[in-house]
């Protein structure tokens, strides 16, 4: 008797795993952020997150099936709700390219949120609250700093710092982390050196492509973006990262712990094997590997404040 349940449970078990093995890895991607993911029409899908996707998925044994979706940069918005409501929902299991903050990462206020736009949405699904959840981060997968490009009338400017701005056009879109910055510096020291555009609306890399600035500060992904956009764009890199920038991982939900354990085991053998950082590369996208603290707190907080 015990024989047979001994038997009887071992195959259970295969065929648990084996339906696991067939279920897909879902994970969604914002389908408009080049190098990192870039969905069109008509187009094969293409970025760093993709590749990066496929290869977590071949290490779980598993097919993987991307969501893709659309996040809207408003004053309204919350990426981190928005994400939220996506795993809530059951659209994935995890989300790519996560800004690794504690802000990003604390329980709700609230208990529903709306869904973003994704492809395959239902005129319901963009009405629609969605109960949410907890979020649980995976390990960092690349850092993402902010780094000052250059016009070429400025490219011959040495930056080791922001004090190195002062003197020239710097335009800024407003209400970003680099206004911020910006700002803030040095009690507004470069304040009058700075003009503000409107992000979405204004063309900030082409303004300074054209020669109407000399100098902005902004997500280095969004330079590697330009850079393969315009091949001759006349543009420089500086070289300069700002010293506290975003780790980006996956996130998930912390009901699904065991997901989160394997896509970390995943992760840690892909970044040994270098297979991460040639993923990066690739795609045309800087690859800097993640720093500590891998979660970012309240370091910027405090450097904005002094």
């Amino acid at each position: 008797m015990k024989r047979r349940v001994a038997v009887a449970a071992a195959l259970l078990t295969t065929a648990t795993t084996a339906l696991a093995a067939e279920d897909p890895l879902k994970i969604c991607l914002d389908e408009n952020v080049p190098p990192l993911s870039l969905h069109q029409r008509g187009k094969p899908d293409s970025g760093f997150d993709v590749t990066l996707a496929e290869a977590v998925a071949a290490r779980l044994g598993r097919p993987l099936k991307i969501q893709w979706f659309e996040s809207k940069l408003d004053e309204t918005s919350s990426p981190a709700l928005e994400a939220n409501a996506l795993l809530s929902d059951g659209r994935c299991s995890l989300v790519g390219s996560y800004a690794l903050t504690r802000d990003a990462l604390v329980v709700p206020g609230i208990k529903t949120a709306r869904l973003p736009d994704f492809e395959g949405a239902t005129r319901d699904d963009r009405r629609r609250r969605v109960p949410v959840g907890v979020l649980a981060p995976s390990q960092p997968y690349i850092y993402s700093p902010l780094t000052v490009v250059l016009s070429e009338k400025a490219r011959d400017r040495k930056i080791a710092g922001i004090a190195d701005l002062a003197g020239l056009r710097i335009a800024i879109e407003s209400g970003t982390l680099g206004d911020a910055i910006l700002m803030t510096f040095d009690k507004g020291r470069l304040i009058d050196d700075i003009t503000h555009l409107v992000p979405g609306r204004d063309d900030l890399l082409g303004a300074l492509n054209r020669g109407d600035f000399d100098a902005t500060l902004l997500d280095l992904r969004r330079f590697d973006a330009h850079r393969a956009a315009q091949p001759d764009s006349k543009l420089t890199a500086s070289g300069y990262y700002y010293p506290i920038g975003i780790n980006r991982g996956y996130v998930g939900l912390a009901s699904d712990p065991a997901l989160i354990v394997l896509v970390n085991k995943a992760l840690s053998e892909l970044q040994a094997a270098g297979t991460i950082a040639e993923l990066a590369k690739a795609a045309g996208l800087t690859y800097l590997p993640p720093v500590e603290p891998a979660i970012l707190g309240d370091q910027l907080l405090r450097v904005l404040q002094q």
